[in-house]
């Protein structure tokens, strides 16, 4: 089982930047692919990025692509989500989740982020 801890939420301006990091337990984090998520009051859950076990592979979500970037290191165990330029529409409850070889999924308690137009 894995756990993670997402941190790096806070307050900023639009057109800020934040960076997000989650820190996942266990020896085996680089088999595990690793996502960002995002929930905004009164919303669905929203799929932001993912990044694939060694790094090589990331996909985005169109409403983030250029300005979000997701990354990770093995050796710390943690991925990242560098957020720029960032807008109002953009607060929201920031999730990171693990997703392992026979498609168990584990989330973090995630972390707020809120931007003031």
């Amino acid at each position: 089982q894995v756990q993670l801890v997402e941190s790096g939420g806070g307050l900023v301006q639009a057109g800020g930047s934040l960076r997000l990091s989650c820190v996942a337990s266990g020896p085996t984090f680089s088999s595990y692919v690793m996502g960002w998520i995002r929930q905004a009051p009164g919303k669905e859950r929203e799929f932001l990025a993912r990044i694939s076990g060694s790094g090589g592979s990331t996909v985005y979500a169109d409403s983030v692509k250029g300005r979000f970037t997701i990354s990770r290191d093995n050796a710390k165990n943690t991925v990242y989500l560098q957020m720029n330029n960032l807008r109002a529409k953009d607060t929201a409850v920031y999730y990171c989740a693990a997703t392992g070889r026979i498609d168990d999924t584990y989330w973090g308690q995630g972390t707020r982020v809120t931007v003031s137009a």
